[in-house]
C-alpha cells in the first residue's frame, strides 16, 4: 500500500509565503568554493553552497510585511533575527494537516526560484526523525513528477559514517540532511564528535564542513528544539552551522518566540475547512466518594528559586452534607486528616513528610512514597480501566462497521504509564499480558461475541468473517522502547522536557506505518507509552484511549494529535472534502478520545490549549482581505485578486446580506452551515472567498439575539400517543380525594419512618459523557468552552459496586451523637428499627450514610405539618385536554430549551437554574424516554391547597419501562423549604402511592444525578 499524495492549495501556499520572502533574489544555478585549509593542505574539494542573500533588511522586511498583510498577521517592524544574527521565518500549521509536507515542498520551490540545495532539517526527537525520514521516502515520486524528475538526496547524520556529509557539499543536486538535538547537543562521545577533528574525515570537523555550504536549517517543533530560554546552548550552537537562514515549523510556537510569521492555519482555520478529524470526547468521572480507602493523588510538584517546592495533590473531604474529592496545593507538613474534615481514612501516616522536587514524588509520614502522576487508594481504577477498554472496542466496532466496506482500516490507541500494565516478564526471560491487555483479550472476545449473535439485518457477512478471522490476542500490539535483549521498557523523559533519551526510542513504530494500514494487518489495538509525544501519529487511528490517571503536564492536544490526520483508504486516497465532500468529510473522519477524568474537565482543557495556540486574527471583513490573494476558481482556473476585484467581492458580500458594518451577519453563518451562500459574478470563487472568510472573527457579531421574544411550545399528540407514554399516563390520570387523622408519633417511630423513606446514600457512578469539537468560531468560544458541546444522549451512568475500603473502622453510634445530640440509647434505638435495606446502606458509603441519617434525624426534631393522610381513588380521571388548555410561551436559551423528548418541541421552565439544568440532562441521558412538565391543570388536591407537580418521565429498565414523577428543588433539605409546600409534597406522595400501586415512583430531587440515584434505590 502506498498512500496517495495530492497538490491542496493551503500547503502550496504556505511554501509560496517562503518563497516568496526572497522576491527581487537572483537564481544562481551552481555556487562553489574550494575546501578551507586542513593540516596545511588544500584541499581540491569543491563544496556545493547556497548562494548568499543578497537583498538587503529593507527589502527582506517589505517583503514579509507585505505576505504578513496578505495573510491577515499582524505586520513586523523591525526584522527579527534568531540568536540577534540570522533571519528566521515562523510557519504556524495545525497538527495534521501536513506540515512536513509543506516544508519539503518548500525546499523544492526554494530550489526552483533561487537554486538553494543545501537544507538540514532539526528535529527534537528520534520519534520525529522517523517521521520525516518516513515522509522524505514516501513523498519522493510525489514531488519527482511534480518538479520534472528532480530528486532529493537525504540522510540522517550518523557520527560514525561521515562520508555522507562530503555527499551533501559536494553534490550539486538538493540535499538534505536529517539530524536530532542529542546529535549535537548533547554531552555524550557521539554528540562532540560533530564538533571534532575526525581522522577519518580528513582531520576536519564535521560541523565546519557543513558551515561552508551556508545550509537552510529547518526547525521542526522548534518550542522543543529551541526551548524556552532565548540565550541558550542550543541556539549558540545551532549557529555552528552558519545558516542562510531558519525555517520554524510548529502548531504550537511559543507566542514571545516568533520570528517574522508569514503564514498561518491554526486550529479555527482546519477544523472550519475540514482539514482534520472532528474530536469527540467521551470522560468517564467518578460520581462520589466513599471517604474510606485513604486515596491521594499527586499531580505535579511546583519548583521555584524563592519558595521551597509545592505539590499539588487531590484527596477525599466530608462536609456537613457530602463526601467529595478536594485539589489543592500543599507543602511539607501537610495533614490529610484535619484537612479531610477528619476522614478516618486519613487519621494516621497521611502527613506530607517530605516533597522531593529533583526526584518528583513526595513521602508521607507512614514512609510511603508517591511519584508524580501516581495515586494511591484508588479503590476503583480497575473497573474504570475495564470500562474505557471496553468503551473504545465498542467504538472502534461500530466504526469499523461503518468503514470496512469503504476499505477503511480501524485502527485505536492505548495510552499507559507503565510497560508493565502491557507486558510482564518472568526471571527465564518469558513473557505473558499485563494486566490492561488481560482485560482488553477479554472484553475484545465479549464484545465480538455480541456482536456476532446479533441479530442485526444490516451486518455484513463479509465483516463479520473479517472479524472470525482476527483472534484477541492477535489483534493488539505493543510499541515500546526496547533494550539490547529486545525487552520492552518504559520510555525515560526527564522532567520537564518532551527529549527521549535512549535513542532508538520509537523506532519500531515509525517503520510499520503503511503495513498497520492494510486490512491484512491483523493489528488494530495499539498500546503505546503515554510518554510518546510529537513524532508518531497515523491517519487511521480513530479511538485514543488515555489508561492512566490525568496529568496536568500531559498536554490535551498532544494527546489527540496523534490522530487528527484525515483517514486514507486501501488505495492511499485520503478521504477529504474533495474525495467525500465538505459535508461527507466529518461522516467518516471523527476522532475518539476515551479520557481518564471528566468530559467537562478534558474539553475545558482542550479549549484553554486551542485557545492558547491562537494569535490575534482580523476582525473586521474589509476589501484588503482578499487583495493580493490568489483565487481558484471552480473551473480551475486561478488569478490574484485585484483592488478593483477585490472592491466587487465586497459588494456582493454586502448586497447579499454577508457582511454589515464590515462585520459577518448570523445569515453568513447560517447560508454557509446548509451550503447555500450566493454570489452572483464571483460564485466560481465562492469557495475561496469563505475560506478567507472562516479566518475573519468577531464574537459579538454572529451570535444570534434571542431578543427574548417568545415562542409558543407546539404539543407533540405523536409522542403522547406512544405506547411508553399512555402507559405512564394511565397511572397517573386518576382523581383522589383526601381524609387526614391528626396523630403524634415520637421522635425514634419519626426517625425510624424518616430513614426508611428518605435514607438515600449514594452508590458510587461513573458518569460517561460524550461531547463533540467540528466546528471553531472564535477564539472567545473556545476560551469560553463553548466550541466542544456535549452530544444528544450523551451521557451514561455505571454503578461501581463493592468498592468501600474495609480497613477503617467507625464508631456509627458516637458519630450520630455528635451529629444530632441525641444519647446513644436513642440512636441505637432509631437504628435497630429501620428496616434492613435502609440500614445496608452504611456498606455503601459509612461517610455519606453518617452525614445523611444525622440530617434526617434533626430534621424529625422540627414540628410535622402533616404526620398522617389518607387517599383515596374517585371514579374520575383527569383529561388529555389539559396539555392543550393553556398555552406555553418561553424564549430559547433564556426560559426554555429545545426539545426532542418532551411532549412539547420546547421545555418552558420557572427558573433559569434547577429546572433549566434538569430538562438538559433528561434530554442527554440515553435512559430517558419520553418525559413532560405536567401541564397546570393536573393537580392534587392537599389540605393545604392545590398542588401541580413538576415532571413525569419515563425511563428505559433492562426489563421494563419505568416511571417517575419528579419535583425539582434547589436544596435537597426540608427545612429549606417553605412548610406549606413541604406538605403537600408530602400529601403528594400519599396520592400516587395510593393510585399507582407503587408502579409509579414520585421524589422530590434537585438534580438528574439524584433521580438517578432513586431509580437505583
Amino acid at each position: 500500500m502506498k498512500i496517495q499524495y495530492k497538490h491542496q492549495a493551503f500547503q502550496k501556499e504556505a511554501a509560496e509565503a517562503v518563497v516568496n520572502v526572497f522576491c527581487g533574489q537572483p537564481r544562481v544555478e551552481e555556487f562553489g568554493l574550494t575546501s578551507t585549509t586542513t593540516r596545511g593542505l588544500r584541499l581540491a574539494t569543491k563544496v556545493f553552497c547556497n548562494n548568499p542573500i543578497v537583498l538587503n533588511e529593507q527589502q527582506l522586511k517589505k517583503n514579509v510585511q507585505e505576505i504578513q498583510e496578505q495573510q491577515q498577521l499582524k505586520p513586523i517592524d523591525k526584522l527579527q533575527l534568531l540568536a540577534k544574527k540570522t533571519l528566521a521565518l515562523s510557519i504556524e500549521m495545525e497538527t495534521g494537516t501536513g506540515k512536513t509536507y509543506t516544508y519539503i515542498k518548500t525546499m523544492y520551490e526554494l530550489h526552483k526560484q533561487y537554486g538553494w540545495t543545501k537544507f538540514i532539517i532539526v528535529v527534537p526527537s528520534v520519534a520525529i526523525r522517523e517521521g520525516v525520514l518516513k515522509s522524505l521516502s514516501s513523498t519522493a515520486d510525489h514531488f519527482a513528477e511534480e518538479y520534472g524528475g528532480e530528486r532529493m538526496q537525504y540522510f540522517v547524520y550518523d557520527s560514525n559514517n561521515l562520508t555522507a556529509i562530503d555527499q551533501f557539499c559536494s553534490d550539486a543536486k538538493i540535499q538534505v540532511m536529517v539530524i536530532n538535538t542529542q546529535a549535537f547537543n548533547a554531552t555524550g562521545t557521539d554528540a562532540r564528535r560533530i564538533t571534532s577533528k575526525q581522522e577519518s574525515f580528513n582531520w576536519r570537523r564535521p560541523i565546519d564542513v557543513l558551515a561552508e555550504t551556508r545550509p537552510i536549517l529547518i526547525i521542526d517543533e522548534p518550542q522543543s528544539v529551541l526551548g524556552a530560554v532565548k540565550s541558550n546552548k542550543t541556539r549558540e550552537r545551532l549557529q555552528q552551522f552558519n545558516p542562510l537562514f531558519y525555517l520554524l515549523y510548529s502548531a504550537t510556537h511559543r507566542k514571545d518566540d516568533l520570528y517574522n510569521q508569514v503564514y498561518r492555519l491554526d486550529a479555527i482555520d482546519a477544523f472550519n475547512q475540514h482539514l482534520v478529524k472532528k474530536i469527540e470526547v467521551i470522560g468517564v468521572e467518578q460520581v462520589g466518594t466513599t471517604g474510606t480507602s485513604g486515596f491521594l493523588y499527586l499531580d505535579a510538584i511546583e519548583l521555584s528559586k524563592k519558595m521551597p517546592p509545592r505539590a499539588r495533590i487531590t484527596f477525599d473531604t466530608a462536609t456537613k452534607q457530602k463526601v467529595s474529592s478536594k485539589t489543592c496545593w500543599a507543602n511539607e507538613g501537610f495533614d490529610l486528616y484535619p484537612m479531610s474534615g477528619e476522614l478516618e481514612a486519613y487519621r494516621e501516616g497521611f502527613q506530607i513528610e517530605h516533597i522531593d522536587g529533583a526526584r518528583g514524588c513526595i513521602r508521607l509520614s507512614s514512609g510511603q512514597e508517591i511519584n508524580e502522576g501516581e495515586a494511591i487508594g484508588a479503590i476503583h481504577e480497575e473497573t474504570i480501566r475495564r470500562i474505557q477498554i471496553r468503551t473504545t472496542i465498542d467504538k472502534h466496532l461500530k466504526r469499523e462497521r461503518q468503514l470496512y466496506l469503504k476499505g477503511i482500516k480501524v485502527l485505536s490507541l492505548f495510552f499507559i504509564d507503565a510497560v508493565e500494565k502491557y507486558r510482564l516478564y518472568e526471571v527465564g526471560g518469558e513473557t505473558k499480558n499485563g494486566r490492561w491487555a488481560e482485560i482488553f483479550e477479554e472484553e475484545y472476545q465479549k464484545a465480538v461475541e455480541e456482536l456476532q449473535k446479533g441479530n442485526d439485518l444490516f451486518m455484513s457477512q463479509e465483516y463479520l468473517a473479517y472479524l472470525k478471522g482476527i483472534s484477541a490476542e492477535k489483534t493488539h500490539a505493543g510499541y515500546f522502547s526496547k533494550d539490547k535483549k529486545g525487552k520492552l521498557i518504559d520510555s525515560k523523559v526527564k522532567r520537564g522536557e518532551t527529549i527521549a533519551n535512549d535513542p532508538d526510542a520509537y523506532q519500531l513504530i515509525m517503520k510499520d506505518k503503511e503495513r498497520l494500514l492494510s486490512l491484512e494487518e491483523p493489528t488494530r489495538f495499539i498500546f503505546s507509552h503515554s510518554a510518546l509525544k510529537e513524532g508518531w501519529d497515523n491517519p487511521n487511528v480513530f479511538q485514543i484511549c488515555t489508561l492512566k490517571q490525568s496529568n496536568s503536564e500531559v498536554k490535551k492536544r498532544q494527546e489527540v494529535g496523534r490522530g487528527m490526520r484525515l483517514c486514507v483508504d486501501q488505495e492511499g486516497v485520503r478521504q477529504d472534502s474533495e474525495k467525500l465532500g465538505t459535508h461527507g468529510v466529518y461522516d467518516i473522519n471523527i476522532l475518539t478520545i476515551i479520557a481518564s477524568e471528566s468530559y467537562k474537565h478534558f474539553s475545558e482543557a482542550l479549549q484553554k490549549e486551542l485557545a492558547e495556540s491562537i494569535t490575534s486574527r482580523a476582525m473586521l471583513v474589509t476589501a484588503d482581505l482578499f487583495i493580493g490573494k490568489q483565487m481558484v476558481r471552480i473551473d480551475g482556473l486561478s488569478s490574484v485578486v485585484t483592488s478593483a476585484e477585490a472592491a466587487s467581492i465586497m459588494e456582493e458580500l454586502i448586497t447579499g446580506g454577508y457582511v454589515k458594518k464590515q462585520k459577518l451577519t448570523p445569515k453568513y453563518f447560517e447560508d454557509k452551515e446548509h451550503d447555500a451562500i450566493e454570489l452572483d459574478e464571483w460564485e466560481g470563487c465562492k469557495k475561496a472567498i469563505t475560506q478567507e472568510l472562516d479566518k475573519v472573527f468577531d464574537p459579538k457579531s454572529y451570535k444570534v439575539d434571542n431578543g427574548r421574544r417568545k415562542s409558543i411550545a407546539k404539543f407533540r399528540e405523536d409522542l403522547f400517543k406512544k405506547k411508553e407514554f399512555q402507559d405512564l399516563w394511565k397511572k397517573i390520570n386518576q382523581k383522589t380525594f383526601y381524609h387526614v387523622d391528626f396523630e403524634t408519633d415520637n421522635l425514634i417511630e419519626a426517625s425510624i419512618k424518616r430513614l426508611d423513606d428518605k435514607l438515600n446514600v449514594p452508590r458510587i457512578q461513573l458518569m460517561i459523557t460524550t461531547g463533540t469539537l467540528e466546528n471553531i468560531s472564535s477564539k472567545e468560544a473556545l476560551e469560553s468552552g463553548k466550541a466542544m458541546t456535549e452530544s444528544k444522549d450523551g451521557k451514561e451512568t455505571k454503578e461501581l459496586k463493592e468498592v468501600v475500603s474495609s480497613g477503617v473502622r467507625y464508631d456509627l453510634l458516637g458519630e450520630l451523637v455528635e451529629k444530632t445530640g441525641l444519647k446513644r440509647s436513642t440512636i441505637a434505638a432509631i437504628l435497630q428499627g429501620v428496616k434492613k435495606e435502609t440500614f445496608d446502606q452504611y456498606h455503601y458509603n459509612p461517610e455519606a450514610f453518617i452525614i445523611n441519617v444525622g440530617n434526617l434525624i434533626n430534621e424529625q426534631k422540627a414540628p410535622s405539618l402533616i404526620e398522617h393522610i389518607e387517599y383515596k381513588k374517585t371514579n374520575q380521571q383527569y383529561e388529555v385536554s389539559l396539555f392543550s388548555e393553556y398555552e406555553l410561551r418561553g424564549s430559547i436559551n433564556v426560559d426554555a430549551i429545545e426539545s426532542e423528548k418532551s411532549l412539547y418541541d420546547l421545555v418552558v421552565v420557572d427558573s433559569l437554574g434547577v429546572e433549566k439544568t434538569f430538562a438538559e440532562e433528561l434530554e442527554r441521558h440515553k435512559e430517558v424516554k419520553i418525559y413532560t412538565k405536567l401541564p397546570q391543570g393536573f393537580y392534587i388536591n392537599t389540605p393545604l391547597g392545590k398542588y401541580n407537580p413538576d415532571w413525569a418521565i419515563v425511563f428505559e429498565g433492562e426489563e421494563k419501562h419505568i416511571y417517575f414523577v419528579a419535583e425539582t428543588k434547589g436544596s435537597m433539605s426540608d427545612l429549606q423549604l417553605r412548610p406549606i409546600e413541604q406538605g403537600k409534597i408530602e400529601c403528594a406522595k400519599y396520592h400516587f402511592k395510593t393510585i399507582a400501586n407503587g408502579e409509579v415512583k414520585y421524589e422530590t430531587v434537585t438534580s438528574f444525578e439524584d433521580l438517578y440515584n432513586l431509580l437505583n434505590k
